[in-house]
């Protein structure tokens, strides 16, 4: 099994896996790429995205600047927003539906490390010199996240969803939610 195989898989992998560090400076590169683009050159912002993630949806836009790990394990639906300053954590797939609303500042992780500190660190002799594991995040259709949200590894936000501004999703939130909070907890429930 590669490493990023063993990442996609939820198990330990290799961060410093030669195969994956080319993935991370090819982003870098595409970045890098995105961030010099006038605004106003739709067509070309659209082309590096699209060669940058996994999907982009028509009619998709993110602002810059926007930090992701790799790109390629990214889905974004159509006409999606994704506002300034957002992170993508993106160690495992993350896949955002269609018509939904990204605020600033939002911050999406998939990857986790090992609680016990003595665990965290890999054995000597080891390419990378800690552990790490990836969980999906999926949003669905029609939500919205509040800007400077964070959403942790492993969470599902169900579609129509309203997200508070400053919360932290440590759980998967079912569809026609609204919820917010530290950490976030549902609200109420639309009709």
């Amino acid at each position: 099994m590669t490493e990023e195989q063993k990442m996609l898989a939820g198990e330990p992998y290799s961060s410093r896996d030669p195969e994956l560090i080319e993935q991370y400076h090819l982003s870098r590169a595409l970045l890098k790429e995105f961030h010099a683009l006038d605004s106003r050159d739709l067509a070309r912002r659209t082309r590096v995205l699209g060669k940058l993630f996994r999907h982009l949806g028509d009619g998709a836009w993110l602002e810059a600047p926007f930090a992701c790990e790799y790109g390629r394990y990214i889905s974004i639906g159509r006409n999606t927003f994704v506002n300034v300053n957002c992170v993508f954590a993106d160690n495992n797939f993350i896949t955002i539906g269609d018509d939904t609303l990204i605020g600033p500042a939002v911050q999406i992780y998939t990857a986790g490390h090992p609680l016990l500190p003595e665990e965290r660190a890999s054995p000597p002799g080891s390419a990378s010199p800690y552990v790490t594991t990836g969980k999906p995040v999926s949003i669905g259709n029609q939500c919205w996240i509040g800007g400077g949200a964070i959403i942790l590894p492993g969470v599902t936000i169900g579609d129509g969803c309203t997200i508070g501004a400053g919360s932290v999703v440590t759980k998967s939130i079912p569809s026609r939610s609204v919820a917010a909070g530290n950490p976030c907890r549902i609200l109420k429930t639309l009709p």
